[in-house]
């Protein structure tokens, strides 16, 4: 699959709304504190260990169960204000908690314009902001993102250029330089590698994550284990799941992985 980094695609409309697949409140695995998380529509990546294949289509689709037939959506359209609405409701809890608003997706910059927005007036109104993302953006767009963001969590899917691009659709060079940036400006950001067998689970490929990410200034980092959490959405979608059958990974399973890039200096933690 070609990546679009720089795409417009359907999800980002004239009108100003944006494509929302979900909102999920009381997050406390998606930035500091307790947090609301607003899921935006449409992904440049096509990883196929994705938990969540609807967000990588960026427009409005259907849940449908074949087993009855009965058809739920799959992301709908809303309006910067009717986003706004739902995240001051929770402003007691991010005051009590130190949390806030976090954009994830798929990748919230492929809905740029209404994302930085969201984060601009999330800003103005006092609310701390925060950004899932693949870094698998246009570099001036991300760097409006960053111009209004307190908080980025960015995944590092592959430390070979090559093998990114195999398994994602996409080179890792807009990744690794969108990270650069953030953490030049002085960013708080939390680095992440989805570790999924036969793609990047070995000894090896941790020593070489760490070289890459000791060399962009990184110390730290989270591993997040594979998993099979989203493989029932596949089906509902009428997508081919191309992990079926592939065990899922735990901590447990990691030691030697984790235990690598520990002693290579980077703080790898679960």
């Amino acid at each position: 699959m070609t990546a679009h980094p720089l795409a417009s695609p359907a999800g980002v409309a004239q009108d100003g709304t944006g494509v929302v697949f979900n909102i999920q409140r009381f997050s406390l695995h998606d930035g500091p504190g307790i947090r609301t998380v607003v899921f935006l529509k449409g992904c440049p990546l096509a990883c196929p260990w994705c938990a969540n294949p609807e967000s990588i289509n960026p427009g409005v689709e259907q849940f449908l169960d074949p087993a009855t037939g009965e058809a739920t959506p799959a992301g709908r359209r809303h309006t910067l204000a009717e986003v706004l609405k739902e995240c001051e409701a929770d402003r007691p809890f991010f005051e009590e908690s130190g949390g806030g608003v976090t954009l994830s997706g798929g990748e919230p910059m492929l809905q740029h314009a209404f994302a930085t927005a969201l984060l601009q007036e999330l800003q103005r109104r006092g609310m701390h902001t925060a950004m899932e993302s693949t870094g698998h953006v246009a570099p001036p767009v991300f760097d409006r993102a960053l111009d209004h963001l307190d908080y980025l969590l960015i995944d590092v899917k592959h430390h070979d250029r090559d093998a990114h691009k195999r398994w994602t659709g996409g080179y890792n060079d807009l990744p690794l330089r969108n990270l650069s940036r953030a953490l030049e400006r002085g960013i708080e950001t939390r680095v992440r590698i989805p570790v999924i067998p036969a793609v990047n689970d070995t000894p090896t490929d941790a020593a070489a994550f760490a070289e890459q990410l000791h060399s962009l200034g990184v110390g730290r980092v989270q591993l997040l284990p594979f998993h099979q959490f989203g493989e029932r959405k596949y089906l509902l979608l009428g997508r081919p799941y191309r992990m079926a059958g592939v065990t899922a990974l735990h901590p447990e399973d990691l030691t030697e992985y984790r235990d690598t890039m520990i002693r290579a200096g980077i703080d790898a933690f679960f």
